[in-house]
């Protein structure tokens, strides 16, 4: 009918409360930590900020580290509306068969039954 619908992001950008957050720049930075072997770094629905940040983390083998050691590790390299506010820790992280991360399986879960607009 002439429409054209996005069903996944244009940009991989979160806008938390007005500021722009670039998921690379924390991926970047946490994949730092020793006890993280993959990192995935999207947004989540916020009322009050329209969207927060989320890191999905596979934790290096024999690692054990908790959501609260991350958080300081990244609250000492980055911004703070940059830090995650939760930590999700997974398996593995879900890619096509070339490899490319498929952030939208990750944030699907937290999107489902929201009305959201694409950035």
């Amino acid at each position: 009918d002439g429409f054209v619908f996005l069903t996944d992001r244009v940009k991989d950008m979160i806008v938390s409360g007005g500021e722009n957050v670039y998921p690379a720049e924390i991926e970047n930075a946490l994949s730092l930590h020793p006890a993280i072997a993959d990192i995935a770094v999207i947004g989540v629905p916020d009322d009050r900020w329209g969207e927060t940040v989320k890191a999905v983390v596979v934790k290096a083998d024999g690692a054990d580290v908790t959501p609260e050691e991350i958080m300081a590790f990244a609250r000492e390299r980055l911004a703070g509306f940059k830090c995650p506010r939760s930590i999700d820790f997974i398996d593995v992280l879900p890619r096509n068969p070339s490899g490319k991360l498929l952030k939208r399986e990750l944030r699907e879960p937290y999107w489902k039954d929201r009305e959201r607009n694409i950035n």
